[in-house]
């Protein structure tokens, strides 16, 4: 069976920050695609083989995920260890370097990975002026501090939605990171996002071996507010109404 091949990337380090996430989140015990080569303008994978999900996988994946996220990492926004390089969410830059670590997450999550994305969808017309605005509230809100709890960096995939979750017959393989230091519920809010199967069954998994703070469920559209902007900025107005309802969402728990 071949492996997996992917090329013509629009940037030089690319496949890098994949490959490096991918290892950082291997390290870490996440269960991730293996990597056979990489350079510039290519990356190859190895070739999964596809199973249905089960529930058994499910709470497998949640477990090991939840113990990932607690090898944590240097901050808010860091990248993987010993990468320096652009960082990427789907083939989209994210803000990248040492300015855009944080000792704050909130103060990360709105600057770094909610607002650098509302400017392009503005300007593609895929969210109003009006929904602008109360996005910009629901980060002032998140800015100030009032969402942090004092939690500590978690080494997140950054991606987590359920197209980045491969069944196979070794289990759940997590794809494709957007890999950085940020806070837990965002993997898990973009599992919920687009719907994953047997999403209880991770939930499960992964509070047995992690409890969630109480009202997670309650925040799940502050944490979508990341993807939703990403979306909204290149994938359609859908994700711009969605954002601003998430936003909205974010207002209410103040």
């Amino acid at each position: 069976m071949r492996n997996f091949i992917k090329r013509h990337a629009q940037h030089p380090d690319f496949y890098h920050a994949e490959h490096a996430g991918l290892e950082w989140l291997r390290a870490a015990g996440l269960p991730v695609v293996g990597v056979i080569a990489f350079d510039d303008d290519f990356i190859e994978l190895e070739r999964l083989q596809s199973t249905a999900p089960s529930p058994v996988a499910a709470r497998t994946f949640g477990e090991r995920l939840a113990k990932a996220h607690g090898v944590g990492a240097r901050g808010f926004g860091a990248p993987p260890e010993g990468y320096d390089g652009q960082m990427f969410i789907g083939t989209q830059p994210m803000p990248s370097g040492p300015d855009a670590v944080h000792t704050s997450w909130g103060e990360f999550y709105a600057a770094e990975r909610v607002l650098p994305f509302l400017p392009r969808a503005r300007q593609l017309g895929m969210i109003t002026a009006a929904a602008v605005w109360v996005v910009e509230k629901a980060c002032d809100l998140a800015a100030s501090g009032v969402f942090d709890n004092g939690a500590e960096p978690a080494r997140i995939h950054g991606d987590l939605w359920s197209g980045n979750v491969m069944w196979t017959v070794d289990g759940a393989i997590a794809i494709d990171p957007a890999a950085h230091g940020g806070h837990r519920e965002t993997d898990l809010a973009m599992l919920e996002l687009f719907g994953c199967p047997f999403l209880d069954e991770i939930m499960g998994g992964y509070q047995s071996v992690c409890e969630l703070e109480a009202g997670w469920q309650e925040r799940i559209p502050l944490h979508q507010m990341h993807p939703l902007a990403v979306h909204a900025a290149g994938q359609g107005a859908y994700y711009g109404h969605e954002l601003e309802r998430a936003a909205r969402a974010v207002l209410k728990l103040a």
